[in-house]
């Protein structure tokens, strides 16, 4: 599969401003360089120390579900080679967008691609606990899978946010409003697993 048959099938599923954020950014920037006739594959590749990329149709429906608009605070949780973070600032023009990665190869990688962003800054820590001293946020994104629902990171919300999460083999979508939480699954779905650790 190449970039125009990915978004060829990227088109019958998900949103124009989501598929244009694709169509934008260069996932070839993101992989090793001896996978980059990969890069365009509808599949997750892998990264290091078991970090992937995650598959191009699990990322969109992951964006999609966070309802983006433009202007707003975003949190992701887990954003190995900064790939998603691109498209976050392509598709929602945010005002400030914070990466959380706890590998620090990756951490500092993904600050070399992102370097023309200048809203995006990437944090190199346990993501586990969040951002509290940047919250609330409009949005946050965990994009690595946790066994249970990270329900601290709610108070990290700002009324009317989203947080979108994978929990085992599904994606749930939390809606804050008036304090009150509403969520939704998506089943079907293949993560790896939120790397928890003591590490900074």
């Amino acid at each position: 599969m190449n970039k125009s048959q990915l978004l060829t099938s990227l088109k019958k599923q998900f949103p124009s401003k989501i598929v244009k954020a694709f169509a934008k950014v260069p996932r070839e920037d993101f992989v090793p360089k001896e996978l980059k006739s990969e890069a365009y594959l509808d599949t997750a590749l892998p990264l290091e120390q078991g970090a992937t990329i995650s598959q191009p149709c699990t990322i969109a429906s992951m964006l999609s579900l966070l309802e983006l608009n433009q202007k707003q605070k975003i949190l992701e949780i887990g954003s190995g080679c900064g790939y998603v973070l691109a498209l976050l600032a392509e598709i929602s023009q945010a005002s400030e967008i914070y990466g959380i990665e706890i590998l620090k190869s990756l951490a500092e990688s993904s600050k070399e691609n992102l370097s023309t962003y200048k809203n995006i800054t990437i944090i190199n820590k346990n993501g586990s606990q969040g951002l509290n001293e940047k919250a609330p946020f409009d949005r946050i994104l965990i994009s690595a899978s946790a066994d249970k629902m990270p329900e601290h990171l709610f108070q990290q919300l700002k009324d009317n946010g989203i947080l979108v999460t994978p929990v085992n083999n599904s994606i749930f979508q939390i809606k804050k409003q008036n304090n009150k939480l509403s969520t939704k699954e998506f089943p079907g779905f293949v993560f790896v697993p939120l790397i928890n650790t003591n590490h900074n």
